[in-house]
């Protein structure tokens, strides 16, 4: 007896060569079992998926839900989209180790939430606080460079290089997190409170990293026009580490970048003949972070989220800011911090030539957080299914969805996900593919995508649009357990 039948689908199973097959997809105790049409089977549920795509739930794998799946745990932004994992972590920041300093986050800690959320003094509190509430998506964790840097640098001055000492601390840490099921190491270099660490002191942490069989993945300490170098610096490391590398939210920044995702593609292909290397990209020609004075530029459109001195002035353009201060535009973003921005600096051929290389991923990088969040948050898988597969033919629909399945499960080791097999995790997705697309735009951010149809995480109903017998059953995947190869 199946605990659900989802019959009349075409099934495309998440792997880069899927071929459309009419094969109906039965739910047992949480795992998949696959079911001959013709076959009469037994089930207590039966959903008819006449003309849709039964594909794996999606894996966002760069995300900063961190404290969002505990603080938020229906995780609205993600399920209602397609999302049965996310990888946090990233950027070098993370939930945990809890600062030393209670109360207080290093920038851009603050992304995460408030400091009153970081009560988690190692991966394994955080990997019970995740199980205890159960979140409607599952959750891998990475252990942030910049948190560890908060946690153990002594005098609290992160603008420095960390000593001998305060490396061993940050190494012994990591050590406990990886132990305890963390899946690897993440950085934050172009961030202020990470900027100053050497090659020396990720050298240290990536050989913990290395002795785990975990990942690396970087935010690269510069996206502008010192992006070669930084990334020869993130593939010299993979390479002396041994360990594989993840480049987060792949672009070309800034107005006098344009154009040179050619090169910095071509540079990932020669890297991956002698190191392990993929990318991870959201489909928007703007990225969010916080609101950064060297990134002000008077011709691309920056648009303020949020700001602790000046909150009313949150949803507008710095242009509209600094027409009415009558100051420049760096003078208001130095007047308005700490602060959050989106800015429109990248161009679409850009996006859409890493969106097209082999080993590039899908991430939304959204922030739950903000109060004016990109798009992105509701919108990224929807995006790259409908509008760019579908309507721009940018990739075929297998190929968008083994971006968003298949090849994330690949790259970070998840055992029995990402692919829809017999015996692995209910992790799965009814789309219709004629009408999926996001909703979400920069003025309306928090629309709801269209086109998706019901979603289960580990054989749980966790999302329909009339929220019909939706549950919550995602769990800590944690490394060094069945759920990892």
């Amino acid at each position: 007896m199946l605990d659900w039948l989802i019959e009349k689908g075409t099934l495309i199973d998440g792997s880069r060569d899927a071929r459309p097959m009419q094969i109906d997809v039965g739910i047992r105790d949480g795992r998949i079992t696959l079911v001959d049409p013709g076959e009469k089977a037994e089930a207590r549920n039966r959903v008819n998926a006449s003309g849709m795509v039964i594909a794996p739930g999606f894996i966002d794998v760069h995300t900063h839900d961190d404290l969002a799946v505990i603080r938020a745990p229906e995780s609205t932004p993600k399920i209602s989209q397609g999302v049965t994992t996310v990888i946090v972590g990233n950027c070098g920041i993370s939930a945990y180790p809890v600062p030393t300093t209670p109360g207080k986050t290093a920038e851009p800690m603050n992304l995460l939430g408030d400091p009153s959320e970081f009560v988690y003094g190692d991966f394994d509190e955080y990997r019970r606080a995740v199980n205890a509430i159960s979140p409607s998506v599952n959750v891998a964790a990475l252990t942030g460079h910049t948190t560890l840097r908060s946690r153990f640098m002594v005098d609290g001055d992160l603008n420095r290089p960390a000593s001998p000492r305060e490396i061993d601390a940050m190494c012994e840490a990591l050590e406990t997190c990886l132990r305890h099921g963390s899946i690897g190491l993440s950085s934050g270099l172009a961030y202020p409170n990470a900027r100053n660490a050497p090659p020396e002191e990720i050298d240290a942490l990536l050989g913990v990293v290395r002795s785990h069989s975990g990942i690396y993945t970087t935010h690269l300490r510069n996206e502008f026009e010192g992006i070669l170098t930084a990334m020869d610096e993130a593939f010299r490391a993979s390479e002396r580490a041994g360990v594989p590398l993840v480049i987060s939210h792949h672009k070309t920044a800034g107005r006098s970048n344009w154009g040179r995702t050619a090169e910095t593609i071509e540079t990932m292909e020669k890297a991956s003949r002698r190191i392990s290397v993929a990318c991870d990209c959201y489909p928007y020609t703007a990225s969010s972070s916080n609101l950064d004075p060297d990134q002000v530029d008077e011709r691309i459109r920056i648009f303020i989220t949020w700001s602790e001195p000046h909150p009313e002035m949150a949803g507008r353009t710095l242009e509209e800011i600094s027409v009415q201060w009558g100051l420049p535009q760096r003078q208001c973003a130095l007047r308005l911090m700490p602060a959050g921005a989106i800015y429109h600096c990248m161009h679409e051929e850009d996006v859409k030539r890493v969106l097209q290389w082999r080993r590039t991923m899908i991430g939304s990088d959204g922030l739950p957080c903000d109060p004016f969040p990109h798009p992105r948050l509701y919108g990224t898988f929807p995006r790259v299914i409908g509008r760019l597969s579908r309507d721009q033919n940018l990739y075929s629909m297998p190929e968008a969805i083994h971006r968003c399945t298949g090849l994330a499960a690949e790259v970070f080791g998840l055992a029995g996900r990402g692919l829809l097999r017999e015996g692995y995790a209910a992790d799965i997705v009814i789309l219709d593919p004629l009408t999926i697309l996001d909703e979400a735009t920069f003025d309306d951010p928090r629309r709801l995508a269209s086109g998706i149809r019901q979603v289960w995480v580990n054989g749980t109903p966790s999302f329909s649009p009339d929220n019909i017998e939706s549950g919550r059953s995602g769990q800590l995947l944690a490394r060094g357990t069945p759920e990892f190869r």
